[in-house]
């Protein structure tokens, strides 16, 4: 049982869960995971160390030793891959599906358990995935599972890359995010789908401030802000 609060913020690719995560744990003055920024750094270490992405054998012993840091500063979180600071490279579609390809293995996801259950620390941790709160934080007092029209998270998406010079078209996004969904909700290991205990928030029509303020509204609920 994890012993300091868990907040935990899980739903599909391009749901807005981590622009949300960060703001809810700054507002909170708690720690930050980015589950999934793990499994892209693994795909993308994979890949630059000529290992499958299918090879369970060589990609267990790659994902405990991982040589990765995340390091906060003004709001921010870098991830430091080796010394490399590729915050940037791992948020390429490209990076996305490596990401998706090594998640679906129970022996690597297994790997990464302990090492996303150690980011609990007080006074406490705001946590975003796809199974924070279904596989690795059971016992979180407060889960929320965000969620928006294929659509709508596309659209985002596509305004992201654009932003940073990344090229996308939104039909493409729409049918990729698609793909996404049906992989990730209907696979064996550790399907995308909302705790039971989970308050379901669907932002196809909020703004991230709403959805913030929500979140935190329900927090102060549980007596956790």
């Amino acid at each position: 049982m994890t012993e300091t609060a868990v907040l935990t913020i899980d739903g599909p690719v391009s749901s807005g869960k981590g622009t949300v995560a960060r703001r809810v744990a700054a507002r909170l003055g708690w720690h930050l995971l980015d589950s999934g920024a793990l499994y892209r750094v693994l795909g993308y270490y994979a890949r630059n160390q000529g290992v499958a992405l299918d090879d369970e054998a060589a990609l267990v012993p790659l994902a405990k030793a991982l040589p990765v840091r995340f390091v906060e500063s003004q709001g921010d979180t870098a991830v430091i891959l080796d010394g490399e600071d590729v915050s940037n490279i791992i948020r390429q579609e490209s990076v996305g599906e490596l990401a998706s390809q090594v998640a679906i293995l129970q022996p690597v996801r297994d790997a990464l358990l302990s090492r996303q259950q150690a980011f609990a620390e007080s006074p406490g941790l705001v946590a975003d995935g796809r199974d924070m709160g279904t596989v690795v934080f059971t016992q979180a007092p407060l889960k929320i599972y965000l969620t928006a029209s294929a659509e709508e998270r596309a659209r985002r998406r596509f305004e992201q890359l654009k932003e940073k010079g990344f090229g996308a078209t939104l039909a493409t996004l729409v049918e990729d995010i698609r793909t996404r969904d049906d992989r990730d909700m209907n696979r064996e290991v550790a399907p995308l789908r909302p705790a039971d205990d989970a308050v379901v928030i669907d932002s196809t029509t909020l703004s991230v401030d709403d959805v913030v303020n929500r979140i935190l509204d329900e927090a102060a609920a549980r007596q956790l802000a």
